[in-house]
C-alpha cells in the first residue's frame, strides 16, 4: 500500500513539473502578447486543471499542497524583505496617512459591499449572517493588498524618481505588511463568527496572544534564517533550507492548532504568513546579510511563483468560476472606488497635492502574489467555502492585475517623475560613435572605428588636453560642460554608439543623458570604480573594468585562442559585426532561406533583451540584432541586405 501512494505521488509530481515547465512558456507568450506573466501561469493550470484536461485532478491539488506552502512562505518573506526603513524616512508622514487611509477605506467598503451582497454570491446565500460576516471581513482583508513586485518593475521600467515616486513605493511596501497582519485578526475573528463563540475579553485577550507568539516565532525564525545566511554553504542550499524554513512554519502552526483544539479549551491560531513576513521584514532591516537574502529571493523568485500560480490555476473551480464573475467585476469596481476616496482623505490630510488629485489614486490597483496567497490560505483554514472563496478573489485580483500596471504607468507619467528612454532615431545609412575623453585609449579605438568605415567624433572635456595630443587624422571637439545641449551640437541623435573615458560620474550623467533625450541604444563605459557597475548596468550601458578585462581576456585566449583572436579581428581577411534587420521583406524569413555569402556566419541573434543561439529555423524579426562573422569584403555586401 505504502508503495503504491509513493507511485502515486511520484507520478502526480512530476506530471506537475511538466505542466509548470509548460506553464512557464506560455507565461512567456502572454508577456510579449503584453499580459502579466502570472496571468498566462493561472491560464495554463486552469487549462491543465480537472476542469478542462485533467492532467493536475482535484485530489492531485490537494496532495501538492506543500508547494502551496513552500511558495506562500517565500511570498510571505518577499513581502516583508520590501519594506526597508531607511528608503522611507522623510516621507513617514504622507505615507502614513495615505496608507491608513487606504487600508480603512478599502477594508470597510470591500467587507460591507461583500456582506450586502451576500444573497448573490452562490456559496454565500445559505450562510447564517454571522458566517456570512466572516467570509466579508476576509474579502475586505485581502482587498487591501497591493502589489509591490509590479510597482518596482514599472518604477525601473520608467526611471521614475520623485516624491510621488517614493510615497507610492513606500505606501505599497507598508501596505503589504499591514494587510498581512490585518489578515491574521481577520482570521481569528472568521474562526470565532463560525465556531459562533462569543466577543468576550477572553476572546480578545486569545487574539492578543496569538500575535504576541506569531512576533515571537518571528524573531526565532529570523535568528535561524541569520544563522542560514552565515553558514559557509553553497548558494543553493541555503537556499532550499531557507524555503523549508517557511514550509516548516506552516507545519508548527498547523500542530500548535491540532494540538490546542485537542487538548486545551482554546485554540491557539498563528498566521504563518505573519511570522515569515516579520522574519523577513527583521532580516532586511535588522540582520547581517539582507543583501545575500534579497539576492536568494530574488533569484528564486520567478520559479516559486511559475509553480504557486500554476497549482492557483489549477485548483480553480470553472463551474464556481462562472457563477461569480459578475460579483468580481462589482468588487473590482467597490475596490476602484475605495482606492479613490482612500487616496484623495490620505493626500488632503498629508497636504500632498498629487494625491488630493485626479491620478495619485491610479498607483494603488495592482495586485498580485500576497492577495493570491492569502486567498489560498483562506481555501485551506476554511475548507467548507474555502475553494469557492479562493475562486472569487482569484477573478478580483486578475482584473486587477490587467488594469493595474496600466494605471500605474499613467500615473507615473502624468506626476512627470517618469525618465523613460528617448526615441531612437532611424538608420540613417551612417554608422556614427561619439568618443568623450581625449585619451590614448580614446585616439586609438577612434582610429580603429574609422578603419571599419565609421563616423567618429571625438569629444575633449578639458581645453588644457588639446595641445598634449597630436591627432589630426580624427575630428576633436570641445565641450565646455555635459549637457543635453552640447549633446544637440554633436548630433547626438544620430549617433549609434557613445563611448566614455570620463569619470564614473561624468560618464553616468553621460549616459542618462544620451538615453533619455536621444535613445541612444549602445553606450560603452570604461568603469573606475566596481562600486557604481550595477548603476550602469540598470541603465543599460556595456561596461568595460580595466582590472578584470585583461584577466578576463587571457582566460578567453587560453580557452579558446582561435575564437578569441577572430572576435577581436585578429584573423587576417575575418571580421565580426552586429547588423539590425531594417528591411520589412526580411521579418518573418528563416536563416536557411537567406541567400548569405558561403563564408559569412551568422553567430547568434540578439531578440527582446535575449540572446538566441542561431538555427536553420530559426525566424528574422524586425530590429533583431544579427552578429555575423567572415570576410570584411563580404560582410559589407551583406549589411546592403539588412538595411531597409
Amino acid at each position: 500500500m505504502t508503495n503504491l501512494i509513493s507511485t502515486t505521488f511520484l507520478i502526480t509530481f512530476v506530471s506537475f513539473i511538466i505542466v509548470a515547465l509548460a506553464s512557464q512558456q506560455v507565461g512567456n507568450l502572454f508577456t510579449r502578447l503584453k499580459i502579466p506573466k502570472i496571468t498566462g501561469y493561472l491560464f495554463t493550470g486552469l487549462i491543465a486543471g480537472g476542469f478542462v484536461l485533467n492532467f493536475i485532478p482535484q485530489e492531485a491539488v490537494q496532495t501538492l499542497r506543500f508547494v502551496d506552502e513552500i511558495a506562500l512562505g517565500f511570498i510571505a518573506f518577499a513581502a516583508g524583505n520590501e519594506l526597508f526603513l531607511p528608503e522611507l524616512r522623510g516621507r513617514f508622514k504622507s505615507i502614513g496617512f495615505v496608507a491608513g487611509s487606504l487600508v480603512v477605506a478599502t477594508f470597510l467598503l470591500g467587507s460591507t459591499v461583500v456582506f450586502l451582497l451576500a444573497d448573490f454570491v452562490p456559496f454565500m446565500q445559505e450562510m447564517p449572517p454571522m458566517s456570512r460576516l466572516a467570509v466579508a471581513i476576509l474579502a475586505g482583508a485581502i482587498m487591501v493588498a497591493r502589489s509591490p513586485s509590479v510597482a518596482i518593475a514599472i518604477v525601473r521600467e520608467l526611471r521614475a524618481k520623485g516624491p510621488f515616486t517614493q510615497i507610492v513605493l513606500g505606501v505599497t511596501m507598508i501596505t503589504d505588511v499591514v494587510v498581512i497582519t490585518l489578515f491574521a485578526l481577520s482570521a481569528a475573528m472568521a474562526d470565532a463568527f463560525l465556531t459562533q463563540t462569543a466577543v468576550s475579553p477572553q476572546f480578545v485577550l486569545l487574539i492578543g496572544l496569538d500575535l504576541v507568539l506569531a512576533l515571537l516565532f518571528a524573531y526565532t525564525l529570523f535568528r535561524l534564517l541569520e544563522g542560514i545566511l552565515a553558514a559557509r554553504l553553497k548558494m543553493g542550499l541555503k537556499t532550499i533550507l531557507i524555503l523549508l524554513s517557511g514550509y516548516g512554519v506552516f507545519l508548527l502552526s498547523d500542530f500548535i492548532r491540532e494540538y490546542s483544539h485537542t487538548n486545551l479549551p482554546f485554540e491557539i491560531l498563528i498566521e504563518p504568513l505573519l511570522v515569515c513576513m516579520a522574519a523577513g521584514f527583521l532580516v532586511n532591516n535588522y540582520g547581517r546579510h539582507r543583501v545575500e537574502f534579497g539576492k536568494i529571493l530574488h533569484d528564486v523568485g520567478p520559479t516559486v511563483f511559475i509553480a504557486f500560480f500554476t497549482l492557483t490555476g489549477a485548483s480553480l473551480k470553472l463551474d464556481v468560476l462562472a457563477q461569480v464573475w459578475p460579483i468580481a467585476l462589482a468588487l473590482f469596481g467597490v475596490r476602484l472606488i475605495a482606492i479613490i476616496s482612500g487616496s484623495i482623505t490620505g493626500g488632503f490630510l498629508a497636504g500632498d497635492a498629487m494625491h488630493r488629485g485626479k491620478f495619485g489614486w491610479m498607483a494603488y490597483v495592482t495586485q498580485a502574489g500576497v492577495a493570491l496567497g492569502l486567498a489560498k490560505e483562506v481555501s485551506v483554514e476554511f475548507p467548507d467555502f474555502g475553494d469557492a472563496f479562493a475562486t472569487m478573489i482569484i477573478a478580483v485580483v486578475v482584473l486587477n492585475e490587467i488594469a493595474g500596471p496600466i494605471l500605474f504607468k499613467t500615473s507615473i507619467i502624468r506626476s512627470g517623475e517618469a525618465r523613460p528612454r528617448g526615441e531612437t532615431a532611424p538608420f540613417d545609412g551612417v554608422r556614427d560613435v561619439i568618443i568623450f575623453g581625449l585619451k590614448a585609449q580614446a585616439i586609438s579605438l577612434a582610429r580603429r572605428l574609422r578603419q571599419h568605415e565609421w563616423q567618429v567624433k571625438l569629444v575633449c572635456t578639458n581645453p588644457q588636453r588639446m595641445a598634449e595630443v597630436s591627432a589630426p587624422d580624427i575630428d576633436i571637439y570641445v565641450a565646455d560642460d555635459l549637457s543635453p545641449e552640447t549633446l544637440q551640437k554633436l548630433d547626438a541623435k544620430h549617433a549609434d554608439a557613445l563611448v566614455s573615458f570620463l569619470s564614473d560620474e561624468q560618464s553616468y550623467k553621460l549616459c542618462e543623458m544620451a538615453y533619455e533625450h536621444f535613445g541612444t541604444e549602445t553606450m560603452v563605459v570604461r568603469l573606475q570604480d566596481r562600486a557604481n557597475f550595477e548603476r550602469f548596468h540598470k541603465l543599460g550601458a556595456l561596461v568595460v573594468e580595466p582590472q578584470t578585462a585583461v584577466v578576463s581576456l587571457l582566460e578567453h585566449f587560453v580557452r579558446s585562442p582561435a575564437g578569441t583572436s577572430l572576435l577581436l579581428g585578429m584573423e587576417e581577411g575575418q571580421d565580426v559585426i552586429d547588423l539590425e534587420v531594417r528591411d520589412p521583406h526580411l521579418d518573418g524569413l528563416a536563416l536557411r532561406d537567406l541567400r548569405l555569402p558561403l563564408d559569412v556566419l551568422i553567430l547568434s541573434i540578439h531578440r527582446n533583451g535575449h540572446t538566441l543561439v542561431s538555427r536553420g529555423h530559426t525566424q528574422l524579426r524586425l530590429g533583431d540584432k544579427v552578429t555575423m562573422v567572415g570576410p570584411q569584403e563580404k560582410l559589407e555586401e551583406v549589411m546592403l541586405k539588412f538595411d531597409a
